[in-house]
């Protein structure tokens, strides 16, 4: 097994005003080449938007793109016909293929908070396309919930991306014991603590902390704090 820690404060940061962002890997104005990406797992922004706020119309290519709200919602815009609101609890996917253009506002009263993740995908040049799902009564249940899987592999109750990746997003009380067991040896975990306190493989993590493991078939996590967490399972090249 192998594993490397991502404090929380070791992540590029970027005040804008209307915008605070948080970045796991190299993005924008940000640059570590110890951080550029793991595996196939490209972004992952930690976005606080101000009310009435967001980004404008832009592009984006080649890439699989999952959006959460964490708190707020997110009034969504895009060239493909869908006008939507994604809200707390729910979850987006954006195939974004041969080429998409999108904007994303904050329509609450409230700040957003928001988790973007960028995901290369399995070939180029695909069909864009556009899939959004309330997660939020399955989260009740104290267990990893799969909100995404690749197409060829679809969950029950997931959606999916052009790419051999699983997310899973999980609400525990503390003292609960679980152990995830990896689809693939070739693939690695990135475990990311949105909130409470962890151990995961002998790391303590805390409130948006992460690890990315590899090299194993299964990890294990116990939860010392009432605790939300995300997994994402990629393909390590």
């Amino acid at each position: 097994m192998e594993k490397k820690l991502h404090p929380a404060n070791k992540r590029g940061t970027a005040n804008y005003g209307w915008l605070n962002a948080n970045y796991s890997f190299s993005f924008a104005n940000f640059y570590d080449p110890g951080k550029v990406q793991f595996g196939l797992l490209r972004v992952l922004n930690d976005d606080f938007v101000q009310s009435g706020m967001g980004f404008g119309t832009h592009p984006h290519k080649d890439m699989e793109i999952i959006s959460i709200p964490l708190k707020g919602e997110i009034r969504h815009k895009d060239s493909m016909g869908h006008t939507e609101v994604i809200k707390a609890g729910e979850v987006q996917v954006m195939s974004a293929g041969t080429g998409v253009e999108h904007s994303e506002f904050n329509s609450s009263n409230e700040e957003l908070n928001m988790l973007q993740i960028w995901i290369f995908p399995e070939a180029k040049d695909l069909d864009p396309r556009y899939d959004q799902k309330d997660f939020s009564e399955l989260l009740k249940k104290e267990d990893l919930i799969n909100i995404v899987s690749p197409k060829t592999d679809q969950g029950e109750n997931s959606m999916y991306i052009n790419q051999n990746a699983y997310l899973y997003l999980g609400d525990f009380q503390d003292g609960r014991k679980i152990e995830y067991k990896l689809k693939n040896k070739e693939h690695g975990v990135y475990v990311f603590l949105i909130d409470g306190e962890a151990d995961v493989e002998n790391s303590t993590l805390n409130k948006r902390d992460a690890v990315g493991i590899w090299n194993t078939d299964k990890i294990s996590l116990k939860f010392n704090k009432p605790s939300k967490v995300l997994l994402i399972e990629v393909p390590m090249n």
